[in-house]
């Protein structure tokens, strides 16, 4: 019990000093790109399709490598001496090949990106998931305090871009560094049926879920639904700001706002658990999937800043159930062994695939058509996909886990 819970306070930290490392370095992504390198909408969707090509690419690899060495920190570590750069990564690199040649930067800033934050965000969750079932904590009340680091870094993002965009970045490094003495000191006891079970994982095995027609059908979810809203994301703080009278008093009232739909996602994190056990898995995707319908196609609706912020909070309604939601889905429905593959292969993969698709589409729409009917064709798609998932998403238990051994001898890793 001593150490579950402080395991549950430990990997809580972790969520919390990355959060807010990304959420430093780029809450105010698309805001940095359009203010501060004078990119237009169809270069910064190119940047956010690179990106998202280079973490499809990882996300596979990610999830082999977690499920093969099951739950060594190994990957943890990795990310967390990468994110030690972030700031003069951003500061000496990213911006000034961005600046001399947009394809070259986005190449190489994709490679950075899709590393460490994009594709490396799958990893941590499924890692941390595994260790909250194996020591018999809830998930989503340690991935609350992800959100909660996420909102305490946007609270002040916008004030600090305006006075100088680098001092998040400079942040976001200090953050890192703290990240790598917790990853540092966590300590996990691995039986000797969890070893052997890591170790028959397979290439062979992975590869069988695309033989799966329940695994498709979960990608045809993720694809229409979670992607959209994805994309939607993207661009949508350069909108924010230009309902205001200055893009200075936008990017300040977008952090505050972000700030604050972060805190309330914490909550809703808290009680997400309870809900779902409630609803279901597939119901609670569903409900996530209308309601992120309902988002956008209001965002394109209303009018002025406060019908905009009101669209903006709802995500704060709609994430944390899919995301509880869709770590059950997976869990009753497919193989345990593979359960970092499944979520990165078959949820983080899946909606960088469509990312790098919609990305670039979405930036032509913003520049010929406008945010707010792009947004209303966006919607309409998520509403549609939604509908689509009644009847394709499994409803009942099929469960396909193998079952565990007796546990008796103990290593640490």
């Amino acid at each position: 019990m001593k150490s579950s819970k402080m395991l549950y306070w430990k990997l809580s930290a972790y969520f919390f000093f990355f959060f807010f490392t990304w959420s430093a370095s780029y809450s105010l992504f698309s805001i940095w790109l359009g203010q501060e390198i004078k990119l237009s909408g169809s270069a910064t969707g190119l940047i956010f399709s690179v990106n998202a090509i280079f973490a499809l690419c990882m996300q596979p690899i990610y999830g082999y490598i977690s499920d093969k060495i099951g739950l060594k920190k190994n990957i943890l570590f990795f990310i967390s001496l990468l994110l030690v750069f972030v700031g003069p990564f951003y500061i000496f690199i990213y911006g000034p090949l961005l600046q001399y040649n947009v394809l070259l930067g986005a190449i190489v800033g994709g490679m950075y990106l899709g590393v460490s934050f994009l594709a490396g965000i799958g990893a941590i969750e499924s890692y941390i998931e595994k260790i909250s079932r194996k020591y018999e904590f809830e998930y989503g009340k340690s991935r609350m305090w992800g959100s909660l680091g996420w909102a305490s870094a946007t609270f002040f993002a916008g004030q600090l871009f305006n006075i100088n965009p680098n001092i998040n970045f400079w942040i976001a490094s200090g953050s890192a560094i703290i990240l790598v003495f917790i990853i540092l000191s966590i300590r996990i006891e691995m039986t000797t049926s969890e070893v052997e079970k890591a170790q028959s994982v397979s290439l062979k095995d992975a590869g069988q879920l695309f033989l799966l027609k329940d695994f498709w059908f979960l990608m045809l979810y993720v694809v229409g639904v979670t992607c959209v809203y994805s994309v939607y994301d993207q661009q949508f703080p350069i909108y924010y700001a230009s309902v205001f009278p200055s893009e200075a008093l936008g990017n300040q009232v977008f952090g505050y706002l972000n700030s604050v739909q972060v805190f309330l996602e914490a909550g809703m994190l808290f009680l997400a658990p309870f809900m779902v056990n409630k609803l279901g898995a597939k119901n609670s995707l569903l409900l996530a999937g209308f309601l992120m319908a309902f988002r956008i196609i209001g965002s394109g609706l209303v009018m002025g800043p406060i019908g905009i912020s009101s669209m903006k909070l709802i995500h704060a309604l709609e994430l944390p159930i899919m995301l509880i939601a869709i770590f059950k889905y997976l869990a009753i429905n497919f193989d345990t062994r593979l359960s970092s593959i499944l979520y990165l292969v078959g949820f983080q993969f899946a909606s960088q695939v469509g990312a790098a698709i919609l990305s670039p589409i979405s930036g032509i729409l913003y520049d010929s058509i406008g945010f707010r009917y792009s947004y209303l064709v966006m919607g309409t798609m998520v509403l549609g996909f939604t509908i689509i998932s009644i009847f394709t998403l499994l409803g009942s238990k099929h469960t396909r886990g193998i079952p565990q051994g007796r546990k008796n001898i103990k290593r640490v890793v």
